[in-house]
């Protein structure tokens, strides 16, 4: 047997401990394929070349992050086979022979890992690719193509990956003993202390991230995102490393609670377990948080602005027309002309802006004025009765432009105008989005309105489409015909908006992001699942041995299970929950940034999350459970 072909038998070996290494490592080789094979897809360049971008770059965050994560993950297994390069070394083995073996044992894992991932993508490519479609809103196809390009980048680069992190893994070997490598991970441990100091630190700091966090609002929120991290990170490290143990230790004092059935076992193992797993489990609870952030902020973002670009826009066509222009009857019959199979209900103002004098604080403010006939038939049409108003000749409502992303504003419901030499008294105000040219009116008695002179004129016209989702090509084909530009609808005299068109187009860019961002976000995901279970694993021989040793006092079968599964339950979850806190409070600061209700989008999220670890754990608990008894 060569060298080479020993190395190889050693993989297949420990093919249990390396399964879960092997399969995270094609998860992230495959992700990382399936990006390239969108962003080299010819006909995705020319519908939209930015998401083409968006997609390289999440490629670099990936590449980078799976460096990090199969550099760690190494380590831990490096770690976990101490007792058997021993062996190999008392047997004879060199030094120099050991660090080649576990460099070609890399090496070959890092191999089939990229050819399996790259080959998994080729075959469900075409599934990807229609996916895609669905999510980026696409209005073309994506044909299947041959993505040599994304192969050979993809095959290329983690290579190199993988050859580097070998050299990485062997410099780990060097300088260990043979009497430490022998002893392995059998080697009498510590008994875990704390400090206490750091133990209250770690409290202070998550307390003081926390209360900032919450409590900022708006602009605030961003000046506070970059200290408030730092501060949650090293409470979060000083939480698994310190506070853990401290309290593990506190329970252990207390004698009615130790003492109890078998929680004198499960103690006594908990806490050095956790130390000896605090920074994996650091590592989790961060990579975990910035998955779950990142994917609620995306979701998020969405939400908060498809529903503000709904509330905002009650009619599926709006049309402004200012004073002079020309084109307005042509404009109103083209778009009643495209609406003439569809089911609509239109209604039009005129605008009358004149300059008021203002009673109360004698300065000159410009307004528009509507009439109370022409306002109620245009809420009417917008299903919006509750917006309707009823005016003597001398009052008036003020109605505001609202916009749902912002909070209420101060304004005084009463006061007195001077517009025309005539007074009249403004009896309250309405926040409103019917008239969407993002100005504040004065709603009068029509009598009122007939008798204003001087003034310039403006007329909105408001098109309501029941089902305003299938008019984006009608919208895109008025945008073309009145010749005005696509993403505004601005022109000299006129203004033109269509609501289907400019969701459909909101989404197509919107869908890109959380394509690119769903995919990292479980590429982190997986990566601390995976982590979770190489810790676990890495343990498992000791953890045989332990209670087969127990198992020969009296433990039962039920009571080794149950010691089992509230052990796993605490490593496996601490962790996750940590997280889950980390990132709900996240989604808090976010929604006081925009002052929108995310409550949703962020139960969604993390409740999705949390129900995959859950089956996640019941899955390892049930294989875990059963190789332990199965030694007894």
């Amino acid at each position: 047997m060569t060298f080479r072909q020993f190395a190889f038998n050693n993989v297949f070996r420990n093919k249990r401990t390396y399964a879960a290494y092997f399969l995270s490592s094609l998860f992230a080789v495959l992700v990382f394929f399936v990006y390239a094979i969108f962003s080299f897809h010819p006909e995705l360049i020319k519908v939209n070349s930015s998401v083409a971008i968006g997609l390289h770059f999440a490629e670099g965050i990936i590449y980078v992050f799976s460096f990090i994560f199969v550099l760690v993950s190494m380590s831990a297994f490096l770690h976990s086979r101490k007792k058997e390069f021993g062996l190999m070394v008392m047997l004879g083995m060199t030094n120099h022979q050991l660090r080649r073996m576990v460099f070609l044992e890399n090496v070959l894992i890092g191999f089939f890992a990229t050819v399996s991932g790259i080959g998994i993508g080729l075959v469900f490519a075409k599934l990807i690719l229609m996916a895609a479609e669905r999510i980026l809103n696409l209005k073309e196809a994506l044909p299947f193509y041959f993505p040599w390009q994304a192969a050979l980048l993809t095959f290329s680069a983690f290579l190199i990956l993988f050859v580097v992190i070998s050299f990485f893994t062997v410099s780990i070997l060097k300088g260990n003993k043979l009497i430490d490598l022998i002893k392995g991970s059998s080697a009498p441990k510590k008994e875990p202390k704390e400090s206490i100091v750091l133990s209250i630190l770690a409290a202070l700091l998550l307390t003081t991230g926390y209360v900032i966090a919450l409590s900022v609002r708006e602009i605030q929120v961003v000046t506070a995102m970059i200290p408030v991290t730092i501060i949650v990170i090293i409470g979060t490290y000083f939480l698994f490393t310190q506070l853990s143990v401290f309290m593990i230790n506190r329970m252990k004092k207390r004698k009615n609670l130790f003492w109890k059935k078998t929680n004198l076992l499960l103690l006594s193992d908990l806490a050095y377990r956790m130390k000896d797993n605090a920074r994996a489990f650091f590592f989790v609870a961060i990579v975990s948080t910035v998955a779950f952030s990142a994917i609620g902020s995306l979701v998020g973002f969405r939400y908060m602005f498809t529903t503000s670009l709904t509330e905002e826009r009650p009619f599926a066509f709006e049309y402004v027309s200012d004073q002079g222009n020309q084109q307005e009857k042509k404009h109103i019959q083209l778009i009643e002309k495209e609406l003439d199979s569809t089911k609509y209900e239109n209604a039009s103002i005129t605008i009358k802006h004149v300059t008021t004098e203002n009673s109360d604080e004698e300065d000159s403010v410009g307004w528009g004025i509507v009439s109370q006939s022409e306002y109620n038939r245009l809420a009417k049409a917008a299903r919006q009765l509750d917006k309707q108003v009823s005016l003597k000749n001398n009052e008036a409502m003020m109605l505001y432009f609202h916009n749902p992303l912002q909070e209420m504003p101060d304004i005084q419901k009463r006061k007195s105008h001077r517009i025309g030499g005539h007074t009249i008294q403004q009896i309250g105000i309405q926040p409103m989005n019917l008239i969407r040219t993002h100005e504040d009116y004065l709603v009068v008695s029509d009598e009122f309105y007939n008798n204003i002179k001087d003034f310039s004129t403006q007329v909105y016209y408001g098109f309501y489409v029941k089902d305003w989702k299938d008019t984006a090509k009608i919208g895109e084909n008025l945008l073309k015909t009145m010749d005005v530009e696509h993403t505004s609808g601005f022109d000299d005299n006129f203004r033109f908006s269509s609501l289907g068109y400019d969701w459909d187009s909101f989404n197509q860019a919107s869908g890109a992001t959380l394509f690119v961002g769903l995919f990292i976000g479980a590429v982190f995901f997986v990566a601390a699942g995976s982590f979770l279970y190489f810790r676990l694993y890495a343990d498992l021989e000791d953890e045989k041995r332990k209670f087969s040793a127990i198992s020969k006092l009296g433990l039962t079968s039920k009571e080794l299970s149950k010691i089992l599964t509230i052990q796993l339950a605490l490593l496996f979850f601490v962790p996750i929950v940590v997280a889950l806190v980390h990132g709900a409070v996240a989604l808090t600061a976010l929604q006081h940034m925009f002052n929108f209700n995310l409550f949703k989008t962020t139960a969604l999220v993390l409740g999705s999350f949390t129900v995959i670890q859950i089956v996640y754990f019941l899955f390892i608990r049930f294989n875990y459970i059963r190789k332990i008894k199965s030694s007894i």
